[in-house]
């Protein structure tokens, strides 16, 4: 054989050998690409009577899911505060670095209305029965059981659940006990979990849209953040449930359904991600990381068809 004869042989058989190189490794499975794959049936709307929407007075807009099973009264209080607009013209008073933003009457002059239950039972804990409520198999600090129940971060034990404490949830502020507080007064989590307060307080709902309003206030310099200058505090504009709001002005979402398979593998992956960025899996997750995703529907895909002008 000559030489050209067995260069071509060896190129030959490097090309065979390094063949196998150019196959592309297979694409990673994400939480994003979960999502992205999950069939519309997995996704559940949230009601527009179940959302409480908050308009600030320099703009930008905050819009709460309720969780009327775990909090009804103090929920109905709300339903009630909002339909009279007596939220309107109120103010965002505190922002505690790390913990919460909190809203309401700052100077506590402003009479409740009638209709408003005072003083509302302790609704910290309810019944586990009867409660849908899909658990992580991963161990928890403060509860026997964590998991999701419809959108909302819960846990569970002793024949009792709650929701907990998780960055975007809504609490009900109120004084010393047996004070229990009334929905005029709320706060939203902005920093770390703060699960010491679970079954403490009452907790309505989840922050669904503004969150990145809520947390980048300036944070207040008086005692537990709230704003030593009265110029400082955040006008209210108005605050009104979705349903009650023009249609064009209705916001929409939905929310990962946590009792389906969807939601199962999203946790998974959560809890075991090795793609491109991530070496060593955790082989566990928070309950506060395992919130089911929700997302917003554009006004578009929420009205009928229209038929075409005459």
């Amino acid at each position: 054989m000559n030489i050209r004869r067995r260069l071509a042989v060896t190129l030959c058989a490097a090309t065979v050998i390094a063949a196998p190189a150019a196959i592309s490794a297979p694409t990673p499975v994400t939480p994003t690409s979960v999502l992205a794959s999950a069939p519309a049936g997995d996704w559940a709307d949230i009601d527009p009577n179940d959302l409480l929407v908050i308009d600030l007075q320099r703009g930008g807009r905050v819009v709460i899911a309720l969780a009327d099973a775990f909090a009804p009264v103090h929920i109905a209080n709300m339903r009630t505060l909002a339909h009279l607009h007596w939220y309107d013209g109120l103010a965002i008073e505190r922002v505690q670095d790390d913990y919460v933003t909190q809203w309401g009457d700052p100077d506590g002059k402003k009479p409740l209305p009638p209709g408003i239950t005072q003083p509302a039972p302790a609704e910290y804990e309810r019944p586990a029965a009867g409660l849908s409520f899909t658990a992580l198999p991963y161990p928890d600090t403060f509860a026997e059981h964590v998991g999701a129940s419809g959108p909302f971060p819960a846990a569970e034990g002793g024949g009792e659940a709650w929701l907990t404490h998780c960055y975007g949830m809504v609490g009900v502020g109120r004084d010393l006990n047996p004070d229990t507080g009334t929905g005029a007064e709320l706060y939203a989590v902005i920093g770390q979990s703060p699960r010491g307060l679970d079954r403490n307080i009452a907790v309505v709902g989840r922050v669904v849209a503004g969150m990145d309003l809520l947390a980048a206030l300036p944070r207040g310099t008086a005692d537990l953040g709230f704003y030593a200058d009265p110029a400082q505090r955040v006008a209210i504009r108005q605050v009104r449930i979705a349903a009650d709001l023009p249609v064009a002005d209705q916001p929409h979402f939905q929310a990962l359904k946590e009792t389906s398979d969807t939601f199962r593998a999203w946790v998974h992956i959560r809890a075991n991600r090795q793609d491109s960025f991530f070496l060593r899996p955790a082989g566990a997750i928070d309950v506060c990381n395992a919130m089911p995703p929700v997302r917003t529907l554009s006004v578009e895909l929420i009205r009928p068809p229209q038929p075409p002008p005459r």
